[in-house]
Formats: structure tokens, sequence, C-alpha cells
């Protein structure tokens, strides 16, 4: 924090306002449904992405970031236009634009972050950046935007000003997450559960492993296999894949064409894994969850197939090695995979993981550990 605010005021010679910061996340199981109208399971870890941000006078953003160069980046408020400027800058700058219309406010903004979430690893970077700047501007101006809303404020500005047609997911949990406890998100209504997954007393282990296969998900891929469902959900007639069973859907398999019928089909298996998983954390039978877990990795491998060969290997060694429970996380094509261990399997897996990648000559994963932690907040 001291860092920040010095920095700051070299870059742009004022005391920020207020501080805010808002964490990445990993999900437990259900991915690629959040735009579905699904269900998922994701908690909100301890790494987070905090922003320094005071108002100015003059009518132009100005964003610098202490991971980037000392470059500031500078637009126009009247500027503003969705797909313009520096790539990364697109995400803070989004969600102003997206609240534009919230902000009695003729002036600008000094901006400045700190990014600690890890970039391209599948842990949402960009949803702890949005939602640190969101819960800055409801905060800085009194708006008293209820969490859900918020979130979707920040959704709009990936969507939109970004181009990235991202769920909800990643920026509900960044706002509404809870210390000690996974996230039960009904991603239609938003409504919420909050589910216990305090594991330590259990002698048990959330390890993320980092492929360090850095994805980029505005690349068309994660944009074609949402068409794909969103195509299965119109040739069906149904509102949502949620709103048909596993059995119906696979008795309706000769309407759709293969690629939407595989591609659909992890959806709609995937929503009944997340409530399994539920009703298996809540019986405490982590056996269970553990395999559904692994159930979820095989759809996206081999259904969804957004998995490549760097997580597969993660995942395969981590089972091998009597985890109860591994897949890949996020978008796909690269970032993290997470494996439910015993603790005393900790440094034996990262030695056999880390082997693993090097005999396959893929780059050397990075490992992490993180227990459920709190959403947005402002920083005092």
């Amino acid at each position: 924090m001291p860092e920040l605010k010095a920095r700051f005021a070299e870059l742009f010679g004022s005391t920020p306002e207020l501080v805010a910061q808002a964490p990445g996340r990993v999900n437990l199981v259900g991915e690629h449904v959040d735009f579905l109208d699904g269900f998922v399971l994701p908690f909100a870890i301890e790494d987070v992405t905090t922003v320094a941000i005071a108002r100015t006078v003059q009518p132009t953003i100005r964003i610098a970031s202490l991971q980037q160069t000392d470059e500031i980046f500078v637009v126009q408020m009247k500027d503003l236009a969705p797909m313009t400027g520096e790539a990364w800058t697109r995400y803070p700058i989004g969600v102003i634009w997206a609240m534009r219309d919230s902000l009695d406010f003729r002036g600008g903004f000094d901006i400045l972050i700190d990014g600690k979430v890890p970039l391209g690893a599948g842990l949402s970077s960009s949803a702890a950046l949005e939602c640190a700047i969101a819960t800055a501007l409801n905060h800085l101006f009194n708006l008293n935007i209820s969490e859900p809303v918020l979130a979707r404020i920040a959704q709009k500005g990936e969507n939109v000003y970004v181009g990235m047609p991202c769920g909800i997911m990643d920026q509900s949990v960044s706002i509404m997450g809870r210390k000690g406890s996974a996230l039960l998100l009904d991603c239609r209504d938003l409504s919420t559960e909050h589910i216990p997954f305090n594991i330590s007393p259990l002698g048990l282990e959330l390890l993320v492993i980092d492929t360090q296969v850095h994805h980029a998900l505005v690349d068309g891929g994660y944009a074609e296999r949402r068409a794909s469902c969103e195509k299965a959900v119109a040739v069906l007639g149904i509102t949502s894949l949620r709103d048909i069973s596993v059995a119906d859907f696979v008795a309706r398999k000769s309407e759709l064409d293969e690629t939407t019928y595989i591609r659909a089909f992890h959806g709609v298996t995937e929503m009944k894994r997340v409530l399994d998983g539920v009703a298996a954390l809540k019986a405490g039978d982590y056996k269970e969850f553990g395999q559904i877990i692994t159930a979820s990795h095989i759809s996206l491998r081999d259904n969804y197939t957004v998995s490549c060969p760097e997580l597969n290997v993660a995942v395969d060694t981590a089972l091998s090695l009597g985890a109860l429970g591994s897949r890949m996380i996020g978008g796909g094509y690269g970032g993290s995979a997470i494996a439910l261990i015993r603790a005393d399997q900790t440094e034996n897996m990262k030695k056999a993981i880390a082997s693993a990648f090097a005999a396959a000559g893929f780059i050397s994963p990075r490992f992490f550990t993180s227990l459920p932690s709190d959403g947005a907040q402002i920083v005092k």
C-alpha cells in the first residue's frame, strides 16, 4: 500500500482519494456454463489486484500499472469507445465506460494498478481488475450499487468494451466471495449460497498448477464454443441448457450436428456436476467431490475440447499420485489446473509434476495454494 501511494504521487503528482482491491478466483467446478444461466462453484483467492484512484478536473483518464512500463496511457473521456486503445487498459476503462451514466461528473481520473493475480493463468486477473475499479467508483461516488448489479456492470465492460463474451461468474465471485466458503452462484438470477470449503483441518489442500501457457480468450475459440451451446438451445427450443435434463438431452441427440451436441453435452452435464458437488461438500464427502472434479476435466478435454497437453499432463500426474480429484480451470488452452490433495503430498506432487513437464519438454510450471478469501473491498 505505501509503495502504491508513493508511486501514484510520483506519476500523477497527487494523492489517491481511495484504494480498492478485488481478488482473482479458482473455480472448483462449473466451467463454461456461466453464460448458459448455469450453476457454478468458484471461490475468491488470496491474490488481488489493487487500484489507487483520484478524480481530476481535466476530462481525461490517465492510467498506469506497476507491472507495465512507466508509460502513462491517456484517453479523453469523450473518446471512450469499445474495442479501442491499448489492449490491457480496456479492462479498467471499460468499467468506467459501463458506469458513465451513473457518474455525475465532468472531470476525469488518475488510476494506478498493482496486479498480483497471475496473468493468463486462468485465475481471472481481468475480472479482478474490473471489480477493483467498479468497487472504487461505487464508493468514490457513493452510488450504493448492489453487489449483483456491480458484477453485471463489470461484465458489461468486458463483454462490450473489451469484446470478450465472458459469463458472469468471474465478476460475481470477485465481488461476492467470502472467506472460508465457495460461492454457489445461480448465473440466471445471481442468487448465491456460501458453501463451506474449509479443508485445512481435514489435512487437505487445493494445489494450483500454473502451466505458464498463457491463454488469450479474445481469439474466437471461446466465442465459437459459446455459439455452439446457444445453437443447441435454439434448435431444441428451450430457454437454456439448464432447462433440460441429461437424459432428455441425450434422447434428442439426432436433432443436433455432432459438434453442437458434444459441446452442449458438456454444458448440460457440467451443471449437474455442480449441484452434485455441492451435495458432496455438504455431506463432507471429499472423495466424491474429487471424482466430480475429475469428471469435469474429462468433459472439458474430450467434449468441450479446451484443454491442452500441459493441462492434461498436470491433471494426469496429480491423479496418478493419489489426488482426490484434478482438473483444468478457466477458459482453457493453457492457464492452470487444480488438484485436491492431502497436504502431506504437496512437495512430492510438485516435484512429480515438474519432472513430468520437463520430460515432455514443457515450460516449468508454477505452484501455489489458496484458500477461499473475501471479495472486493476498500483498503483502509
